[in-house]
């Protein structure tokens, strides 16, 4: 299958989809970290998608006779999840009518920022390719656009490890656990609240905000690897 992995700089899920032999291609902004710049597009996934290929980060051109058959997208969370909520408006604010607070000192556009994001999500959800699925996590776009057609862990699929994925999905299955493990070990800060160890690493340990975005975004080997097998077996199934 020719499948397009959007918004991936680290192949995690073109890795898998290559073992299983499938023509996949990750497409980030950004250069690929994932080893293989044979296989990434580093430019506008919607250039791509229209032009049904084009450059190879390695300077190579791809060009598809037919539209690509399947895309799995992982669009940038961080004016899209909860967890930025925050930052949008003047923290002394809080306690006032949303429609009356004022945008965050530090982040004056966030609220712009957010509607760019949203429109991104929805016009990869939209784009007139048969099969798609979009990942993200617990955000706006389940009241902006639509509730996701799933929730995912990594601990569902055996990493050990906490972290709500949801799936939004057009013409694919819903996931099935495939080795159900612990849910990985809890980090108890000094406000009280507890993160999953992995996110406090992700803060704690990357040395500019880049990199933390990269290691809270990154996708888990066994729910790669599950999205792989699972949605290119349904298709083959169909056949």
């Amino acid at each position: 299958m020719k499948i397009l992995v959007a918004c991936e700089e680290s192949q995690a899920i073109t890795k898998e989809l290559r073992k299983l032999g499938h023509d996949a291609y990750s497409c980030d902004i950004l250069k690929c970290s994932g080893g293989h710049p044979e296989w990434h597009f580093n430019m506008d996934v919607f250039k791509v998608i229209e032009n049904k290929g084009g450059i190879l980060q390695n300077g190579e051109v791809v060009q598809l006779e037919q539209n690509w058959e399947m895309m799995i997208a992982h669009p940038p969370c961080t004016y899209l999840a909860v967890s930025g909520a925050r930052w949008y408006y003047h923290p002394e604010d809080k306690d006032m009518p949303v429609e009356k607070r004022r945008p965050h000192p530090r982040f004056p556009d966030r609220a712009k920022d957010r509607e760019e994001a949203v429109e991104f999500f929805i016009k990869l959800y939209e784009a007139p390719i048969d099969k798609i699925a979009i990942e993200n996590p617990v955000g706006i776009i389940s009241t902006r656009y639509r509730k996701p057609d799933q929730t995912v862990h990594p601990w569902m699929f055996g990493d050990e490890a906490s972290k709500s994925t949801c799936l939004w999905l057009k013409n694919l299955p819903l996931l099935e656990a495939t080795d159900i493990v612990g849910k990985g070990e809890r980090v108890t800060l000094k406000s009280g609240k507890s993160l999953p160890k992995w996110y406090s690493d992700a803060l704690t340990k990357a040395k500019t905000p880049a990199e933390r975005r990269t290691l809270r975004s990154k996708t888990f080997e066994g729910m790669a690897r599950a999205m792989a097998e699972q949605w290119t077996s349904c298709v083959e199934a169909e056949v």
